[in-house]
């Protein structure tokens, strides 16, 4: 039956139901309402159904083994539909030439929308705008200039997004697209094509979880401060009465015309209880907005929304990133309270790291500048037999004996598959990985543990660095990881093993993250777990990374988190075997000494980090294939 939640936990351990034939024979199960059941007649061959997004991944997909069904967790090589790239576009395009690259295989595929740095009106940012334009112009790529508005934005208003087509935001690759109109993108044939054939989930896909969750009990929450893992419902919040200083209506997230329309009905409402003048936001806020595009703007002032902010004192800013990247005017100052409508608040990353950031819908930061503290419309009253949020495992309908048997067929599959995969040959354990040249044998060095779970790539390297293009390698060095402790530096040593707790590397992609660690020397971080993006730009850019939960325990275990020392130099030496694919731990000098198996770093990832990345690996290859 389905399974009611505690409101304060949503975790669960992920099975996989993988399709495959189930031997022949009898197998009982009786544990579903008393009833006996028979495997004996189900069909040993079974086709492969995929959920939408493995149908969509197996569309893009390129060098597929013939007869492959792409399957959660595989790891495949896409040929993404559209790419986009912004301010960070000028550094692509000079890895592009480094290699040797001298033309744009498929000028339809890519998109430029220069969005984050653009109320920087100085000499060099305006000539990497000119640089990034005239690379658009050569290779025939689409190009939208610095205000017209933000990239994301940019891909559905002018209808690059396609259904049922894979999409890469933040390309690592130069991006290009066809010179065509907004309206011709999009066709009746298209639309005819779309509906005659759509791309649906097929009956038994399988997935991980399978979640419920009741509209009707939700309200309004508040994320933050400086989190997004920390929610609390406003009803919660609002009474605590938390001072704002400034407000945020920005973002590709939240500052589309309807959602300008919802900031400016906040006013628009207090303004029939005051006469029909518009009130202005509360003294000692400053409330800024920035619509996600120009179009969107002129929308929200063709209906009165835009012209009510403003009236209300809102400042406007031109349509880009700004603020939530932390970039432009407006940031938040030490010891300010801030609360926006974008969708990340990591610390520092709107301003300084002394300050606070609360993330909300636009009603609600409308709301609180208007009120002066974190608060409401008053429209999302408590009732008094409100329990809470109703959400769950499973369907949130009552059990029945058919989902009961689908659910222990799944876990018993999953089962299955773990046993597999885990139980190798006789020689298994005398197996050793092949080490190629120029990749370590062995990694040896001190551990440095910075305790702390999603530690984000705004910690990691603060994102007002992030399109500084002329910082030098010990400019990184030294910024590296401030965000999260501006002690950093002084602790951690070149050669030391950077360990952390799990999800490390969340957030936004930069790879910055990743060079302003190998910036500080440091060859190898260990984690309980990462964040896929970061792991991807690592390897990119020749940084070793590790995944040893039993560690992250160990440390835990040892140095207390009631003594707070957000970096701390423990005496552990890590040795990390990589042709045994071991890693050895001494924890101090008269400590423990013990081993954990970990992956095998395979060959093709060896080959790009001993070519020192992916930038020089790919040189290589343009090199042999015109020798």
């Amino acid at each position: 039956m389905s399974q009611r939640l505690p409101r304060a936990s949503f975790h669960q351990l992920s099975y996989r139901r993988l399709a495959r034939t189930i031997p022949s024979g009898r197998a009982t199960f009786s544990q579903a309402h008393g009833t006996e059941f028979s495997f004996a007649d189900i069909p040993t061959e079974k086709k492969t159904p995929q959920t939408l997004t493995e149908k969509i991944v197996q569309r893009h997909a390129v060098g597929l083994p013939e007869g492959k069904f792409v399957r959660s967790g595989d790891y495949v090589q896409i040929e993404p539909y559209r790419c986009m790239s912004h301010d960070n576009t000028w550094p692509i395009a000079k890895k592009f030439m480094s290699m040797g690259a001298t033309r744009v295989k498929d000028p339809s595929q890519m998109v430029f929308a220069l969005d984050h740095d653009v109320q920087n009106k100085t000499e060099s940012n305006l000539k990497k705008y000119e640089q990034i334009e005239a690379f658009a112009k050569k290779h025939g790529i689409v190009f939208f200039p610095a205000g017209y508005a933000i990239g994301h934005q940019v891909m559905i208003e002018e209808l690059f997004v396609w259904p049922e087509r894979w999409l890469r935001y933040k390309a690592t690759e130069a991006a290009m697209h066809e010179n065509r109109t907004t309206r011709e993108r999009i066709t009746h044939e298209k639309i005819d094509e779309l509906y005659a054939n759509p791309v649906n989930a097929d009956p038994g896909a399988h997935y991980a979880k399978q979640l419920y969750l009741n509209l009707s009990t939700l309200s309004p929450y508040i994320s933050g401060p400086n989190s997004v893992k920390i929610s609390t419902p406003l009803s919660e919040l609002a009474p605590q009465k938390i001072k704002v200083n400034k407000a945020y209506i920005v973002s590709c997230t939240n500052a589309r015309a309807s959602d300008l329309a919802a900031a400016a009905k906040v006013f628009q409402d207090a303004a029939k209880a005051n006469g029909g003048k518009t009130p202005k936001v509360s003294d000692g806020v400053q409330m800024y907005v920035a619509a996600a595009s120009v179009r969107e703007q002129e929308i929200a002032e063709d209906q009165g929304n835009w012209q009510t902010l403003l009236e209300a004192g809102a400042i406007p800013l031109p349509a880009s990133c700004g603020p939530c990247i932390g970039l432009g005017t407006g940031l938040l100052e030490p010891g300010e309270v801030g609360i926006s409508a974008s969708n990340r608040n990591f610390k520092g990353r709107m301003g300084s790291r002394d300050a606070l950031a609360y993330l909300a819908s636009p009603e609600v930061v409308a709301a609180s500048a208007l009120n002066g503290v974190i608060s409401g419309t008053g429209e999302y009253e408590v009732a008094e037999n409100y329990s809470g949020v109703e959400y769950g495992y499973g369907t949130g309908r009552p059990a029945t004996t058919e989902s009961e048997l689908s659910n222990a067929l799944e876990q018993l599959e999953s089962l299955i598959d773990r046993v597999e995969s885990s139980v190798g040959g006789e020689d298994t354990a005398k197996t050793t990985t092949q080490i190629l040249p120029g990749f370590p044998e062995k990694i040896t060095g001190e551990i440095v543990f910075c305790d702390a779970d999603n530690l984000d790539t705004d910690n990691i390297y603060p994102g007002k660095y992030t399109y500084q293009d002329d910082i030098t390698k010990e400019g990184m060095a030294q910024v590296c990881m401030s965000n999260y402790d501006p002690d950093f530096g002084s602790v951690a040593k070149p050669n030391d093993i950077l360990v952390s707790g799990f999800n490390f590397g969340c957030g936004s992609s930069r790879e910055q993250a990743a060079t302003a660690i190998l910036a500080k020397q440091i060859p190898l971080v260990v984690a309980g777990s990462f964040g896929n993006i970061f792991s991807r730009n690592s390897i990119n850019n020749a940084l070793l990374g590790l995944e040893v939960p039993r560690l992250i325990e160990r440390l835990r275990a040892t140095f207390t988190r009631s003594d707070k020392t957000p970096t701390r130099r423990t005496g552990w030496t890590l040795t990390w075997d990589v042709a045994r694919s071991t890693v050895e731990v001494q924890e101090g000098e008269n400590g423990d000494r013990w081993e954990e198996k970990v992956g095998e770093f395979a060959a093709n990832l060896q080959d790009i980090v001993a070519k020192g990345g992916l930038t020089e690996w790919t040189k290589h290859e343009i090199e042999k294939s015109d020798s």
